[in-house]
């Protein structure tokens, strides 16, 4: 399915891609993906942050996570806050969420914030529920 020139690239969203044994059955999928199909972005949608993420001993931190990371462009990280519902921004549903360039974050290490101008325009992509 990812094929096809107009499919820009492949989402993980919820269920949660990032509960441990999702990560595990994951990466082995991600990197056959990425492998077959260089050019086409990855986008991870968390409720946990970056930060939670790559902490050693945390929940969501076990062997996988930071092969996984390093297969995704772009993470969608934090939960989603009712009171900080915000339907004005682009790929997220809160103003808490970031949307986090993992490519410039790796290059600069720091985080940095995906940018919709700087990059490729959003096209269709698939979206892997993960239940």
């Amino acid at each position: 399915m990812l094929e096809p020139s107009y499919i820009n690239g492949l989402t993980l969203l919820g269920g949660e891609p990032f509960e441990p044994g999702n990560q595990r059955a994951l990466l082995p999928f991600l990197r056959s993906v990425k492998e077959s199909y260089p050019g086409k972005s990855v986008w991870a949608f968390s409720g946990f942050t970056l930060e939670e993420l790559q902490t050693p001993g945390g929940h969501p931190n076990c062997e996988a996570t930071a092969p996984m990371l390093e297969l995704i462009d772009v993470l969608v990280d934090g939960r989603y806050v009712e009171a900080k519902k915000d339907i004005s921004l682009r790929f997220r549903g809160s103003s808490n969420q970031r949307l986090i360039d993992l490519n410039q974050t790796r290059a600069q290490n720091r985080i940095v914030l995906w940018e919709a101008d700087s990059q490729r325009p959003f096209r269709s992509g698939i979206f892997l529920p993960l239940a």
